[in-house]
C-alpha cells in the first residue's frame, strides 16, 4: 500500500489560513490503514483547525467528508461532495499524492465555473507492508520490472541499501547492512530464502541493469488496457 504521513499543523495551516471556508477530504483507502488521512485523522485535523481560528478570533467554517479513494473517479462522484467542494474556497486533501492530483483533475472536469483549490495535508513516503502496530517499511519501488521471482521474494532494489541486483555486496555483518547495522542485508535474506527453496544456484546468474528512466516516452507512465476499455 501507499504510506503516507501528516505534514505538521503549522504547515497546514499556513496553506489554508487566508480562506473561510474549508473542506478536510479524507480517503478511505491506502491512508487510512497507515492512520494518516482515514475518518479519525479527518476529525481530528478539523478540531485543529476550528481552535485555532476560534484562537485568532476568525469565522472560517470547517467540515469534514469522506471518499473512499480520492484516486478513482467512480468514488469522488458523489453529488454531495461536488456540491460541499462547489461552495468551498479550499479543500485540504489527507490522500497521497496520487489522489490530491486525482482530486484536483476530478474537480476541474465537473466544477467548470472556476478552478477548485486542493491543498496536500499528507507527505507521501512509500511504498510498503505493515510490519507491526504502527509500523511500516517500505517494500516497492515500483521499478516497472520487477525480480522477485529470481530473488525468493526479497527486493534487492528496495531493501539494498545500494540496490545491488548482483549482491552481496561483501560489507554486510552478522546479516545487517554496513550503512546501517539497524536493517537486515536483503542479500543476506535472499541466499538464505533462496537456500531454503532449494534455489541457491539461482544467485550466480548476472542481472542486467535496469533502465531507471521514468518512462522511454517521456513523462510519467501509463498502462493501457485495450481489453478493458468501453
Amino acid at each position: 500500500m501507499i504510506v503516507a504521513e501528516r505534514k505538521s499543523f503549522s504547515e497546514i495551516l499556513s496553506m489554508v489560513e487566508n480562506y473561510s471556508k474549508i473542506i478536510v477530504l479524507g480517503c478511505g483507502s491506502c491512508v487510512t490503514i497507515c492512520m494518516a488521512g482515514g475518518e479519525e485523522e479527518v476529525k481530528i485535523l478539523a478540531s485543529q483547525l476550528r481552535l485555532a481560528f476560534k484562537k485568532d478570533k476568525k469565522n472560517v467554517e470547517v467540515e469534514e467528508f469522506m471518499a473512499l479513494r480520492q484516486c478513482d473517479d467512480e468514488y469522488m462522484n458523489d453529488p454531495t461532495l461536488i456540491e460541499k467542494v462547489q461552495d468551498a474556497d479550499v479543500i485540504i486533501s489527507m490522500a497521497c499524492g496520487v489522489g490530491v492530483q486525482h482530486a484536483t483533475a476530478f474537480f476541474d472536469r465537473v466544477i467548470t465555473d472556476r478552478p477548485t483549490r486542493i491543498v496536500p495535508a499528507l507527505n507521501t513516503t512509500f511504498m510498503g507492508a505493515n510490519l507491526d502496530t504502527g509500523i511500516w517499511e517500505e517494500r516497492c519501488v515500483g521499478c516497472g520490472d520487477c525480480v522477485l521471482e529470481k530473488t525468493g521474494g526479497i527486493c534487492p532494489v528496495t531493501r539494498c541499501a545500494k540496490s545491488l541486483l548482483n549482491g552481496p555486496c561483501g560489507g554486510s555483518s552478522n546479516g545487517s547492512c554496513e550503512i546501517n547495522k539497524d536493517t537486515e542485508c536483503a542479500w543476506h535474506l535472499i541466499v538464505e530464502r533462496l537456500k531454503a527453496l532449494d534455489e541457491l544456484g539461482r544467485i550466480k546468474a548476472v542481472e542486467m541493469y535496469k533502465d531507471w528512466r521514468p518512462s522511454h516516452n517521456g513523462g510519467p507512465r501509463k498502462i493501457v488496457r485495450e481489453d478493458m476499455r468501453l
